[in-house]
């Protein structure tokens, strides 16, 4: 197998770290190999907090995937997410050089947009077109060949704190692994499991992880808002736990197993045993107090969402409803509930199949990291196509000169 065909998506989540390794044949299909996970320890609100327990989490996935798919893996593309995050809308205007519109002025058009003064310990992620604008022509997607005199880009720009992307690069590349780039998780996630449909409707997708919520709100095809809520999976573990006085893997095997966030779909006499702090006997609880427990936070969690969609002036955009996943989104009623509190129509988000994915991987839990597979893939093919088209101009000059030497052997 030709190893520079391998690609790898790396999701360091605060719960879970999640490796995925896929081949790109030749035909540029795309087939899943291999994939690790394991418990996440090191990390809290999507940001490292121990770089040791990171790196043995990370490692652990990575040899599981190793395993797995048979192959080494020299790089990989990383998710990010995390509080730090912040993301705008810019715009910048140049002037067409010649009478068409090249590749480079699209590169200038994008530099001008990135021209916005940032702090000097962030930096900036992404640079993503929403759309051009040649001379009073809008909602252009590709203005390459086209003709006119001025260019104006629309761009979405993500930036992070220096700091906390370095620390987690660190943490990845004492695995021996050297990060590609780095993908905020939101973006990847709608890679896996939005339709280019859903994209151009307008769409909220909703990635409940463990410690972060990761927002992206998607209008024609272009995203025009990103946002991280530092509330995910964990919060609801550990209102589980302080409500019932149990312990966090008590909790967590909970509201796994028992879990729902609308009391009313419950049986009101349904009871479950829980085992309490270590020497305490097992108790009795009633499944309706651990849904009111899980549906507090729910509700605040959506209510977050509702203030944010009401201060970007977004509800006319949104015609598409909203999209829920990541493993928070397996909690049963929350799309209900969603739908109820938002007042927009809400549905469980399944990653798109492809590549030979298996039934355990078409879940909410792994959007994240197929989504950067999907993304590292999309890289790939770019820039084969950029060393074909080297390799085609290497051709002709060899030509060229091939034919120079046989004129002058001619000549002399």
């Amino acid at each position: 197998m030709n190893e520079r065909n391998i690609i790898v998506g790396l999701d360091v989540g605060t719960t879970k770290v999640c490796t995925i390794v896929g081949v790109q044949n030749p035909d540029s299909e795309l087939e899943i190999i291999g994939i690790g996970t394991h418990p996440s320890y090191g990390l809290k609100k999507g940001s490292v907090v121990n770089i040791d327990k990171t790196v043995r989490s990370i490692q652990c996935s990575l040899e599981e995937a190793k395993l797995m798919a048979g192959v080494n893996i020299h790089s990989a593309t990383i998710g990010i997410a995390g509080s730090h995050i912040y993301s705008f809308n810019s715009s910048g205007v140049v002037a067409i050089k010649g009478s068409e519109i090249t590749s480079e002025d699209v590169d200038r058009v994008l530099e001008a947009a990135k021209a916005v003064v940032i702090p000097s310990d962030r930096e900036i992620l992404h640079v993503i077109p929403q759309e051009f604008r040649v001379d009073n022509t809008n909602g252009i997607k590709d203005p390459v060949g086209m003709c006119g005199v001025r260019l104006e880009a629309h761009v979405h720009i993500v930036t992070g704190s220096i700091p906390l992307i370095q620390n987690l690069v660190k943490c990845v590349e004492q695995t021996g692994v050297k990060a590609d780039s780095v993908t905020l998780q939101p973006i990847a996630s709608s890679a896996a499991v939005l339709s280019s449909e859903e994209k151009e409707l307008g769409v909220i997708l909703v990635d409940i992880g463990g410690g972060t919520t990761d927002i992206a709100i998607w209008k024609e095809g272009s995203l025009i808002h990103s946002q991280i809520i530092p509330v995910g999976g964990n919060h609801f573990t550990n209102d589980l736990a302080v409500a019932l006085k149990i312990p966090h893997a008590e909790s967590e095997r909970i509201k796994i197993n028992h879990g729902c966030v609308l009391a009313e779909q419950l049986n009101q006499s349904a009871h479950i045993t829980v085992q309490g702090l270590s020497g305490t006997k097992p108790r009795e609880v009633q499944l309706s107090l651990i849904a009111d427990v899980l549906g507090a936070r729910a509700d605040e969690l959506f209510k977050i969402i509702r203030t944010i969609i009401e201060d970007k002036n977004l509800g006319n955009e949104i015609t598409g409803g909203i999209v829920l996943t990541g493993g928070g989104a397996l909690i049963k009623g929350i799309a209900e509930l969603g739908e109820y509190v938002i007042e927009r129509p809400t549905k469980i988000g399944f990653p798109t199949p492809f590549g030979g994915m298996t039934n355990i991987m078409q879940n909410p839990k792994f959007s994240t990291v197929l989504g950067l597979l999907i993304e590292s893939s999309q890289k790939y093919e770019g820039m084969s196509k950029v060393q074909e088209n080297n390799n085609n101009q290497m051709d002709l000059i060899g030509k060229f000169s091939d034919s120079l030497k046989s004129v002058f052997k001619e000549i002399f």
